[in-house]
């Protein structure tokens, strides 16, 4: 135990909750390759037939499919007596009242300069409360488990709000942007596995880490560290745009003169996109880097001291049978 940790709970072990062994079909990819393929073939009948009608199916197809592998990956590895009927309620009931609760939260919201910090602190606060509501009855909680779960509940939250994003870029003056909408499910459905499914897993895996394998919620001091760091790298990814715009002008020579006498020569304005997107994407990558990295530790500092417990679950319910 550490200084970050509650005291242990005297509750006995957990019987009778036998962690089920899942076979690996591999439905996730498998659906991936499916769906992108239905996706490319519709994509291809809107264009050549115009027809408005399509709209909402590729929005639906480029929103969801990604997130919902997510799910089928989950399903496939997922213990305990986690039922596929959880899974469904976090995927479509916490990404529902996901995006729900973090529109009210930051409806009074202004341009400021923390506005990042505060939507990602909102997002992780909302999908942390609809994780904890899901995954009440869930047993043994271990931080595989959590991760699960929680990149489930992250899931949801980025299909429907990928999908919200994807109207948004088809409404133009001119009509349906069919190129804009096609642009934002590729660039949302590409980060969606390490940014909102990301954070959630981080945030789930030490929710149910610190129960260390037992039916109840434990508090641990880890969890807000978790929370605050998962928001920070939240708020990170969301401003990333606007800080590879920064550093491209203050790395870019001439570039505030032109700036301040509000004329940029083309050749500067090749500069500077080509180091916003270079700074841009390296930005993402790092970000992304740290996530799985602190995931990974998170997960293998539980499971030094989960293991133990879940053994003993495990061979007194092999012992009762």
């Amino acid at each position: 135990m550490t200084a970050f940790d509650s005291p242990a709970d005297p509750a006995p072990p957990i019987r009778g909750h036998l962690s089920t062994r899942h076979h690996h079909h591999g439905w996730w990819w498998k659906s991936l390759l499916v769906g992108l393929a239905l996706w490319v073939v519709t994509i291809f009948v809107t264009g050549l037939t115009l027809n408005s009608n399509l709209i909402p199916t590729l929005i639906l197809l480029g929103s969801f499919l990604v997130p919902f592998c997510v799910v089928l990956f989950v399903v496939e590895r997922v213990t305990g007596n986690i039922s596929m009927l959880q899974l469904v309620l976090a995927f479509f009931v916490g990404g529902i009242f996901g995006v729900l609760g973090a529109s009210l939260l930051e409806a009074n919201l202004g341009a400021t300069p923390v506005l990042y910090v505060a939507v990602g602190l909102i997002e992780e606060f909302v999908k942390g409360v609809v994780l904890v509501v899901i995954g009440w009855r869930v047993v043994p909680k271990t931080a595989a488990q959590g991760a699960l779960l929680g990149a489930t509940v992250g899931a949801g939250f980025a299909a429907f709000e990928s999908a919200g994003y994807a109207f948004n870029a088809a409404l133009s003056s001119q009509g349906i942007d069919l190129v804009s909408l096609l642009q934002t499910e590729v660039i949302r459905s590409l980060t969606a596995p390490v940014a909102h499914v990301l954070w959630t897993a981080i945030l789930g895996a030490v929710i149910f880490g610190a129960a260390r394998g037992g039916s109840r919620y434990r508090w641990s001091w880890w969890i807000p560290v978790a929370y605050i760091g998962g928001s920070l790298l939240h708020a990170l990814w969301d401003s990333m745009s606007g800080i590879a715009s920064v550093l491209a002008v203050l790395l870019t020579g001439g570039a505030l003169d032109e700036l301040r006498s509000g004329f940029l020569t083309t050749q500067t304005q090749r500069t500077l996109e080509a180091l916003t997107t270079t700074f841009y994407v390296v930005g993402l990558a790092l970000v992304a880097i740290v996530g799985v990295t602190f995931l990974v530790l998170v997960l293998r500092h539980f499971r030094r001291r989960e293991q133990p417990d879940v053994t003993e679950i495990e061979t007194e319910t092999r012992a009762a049978s």
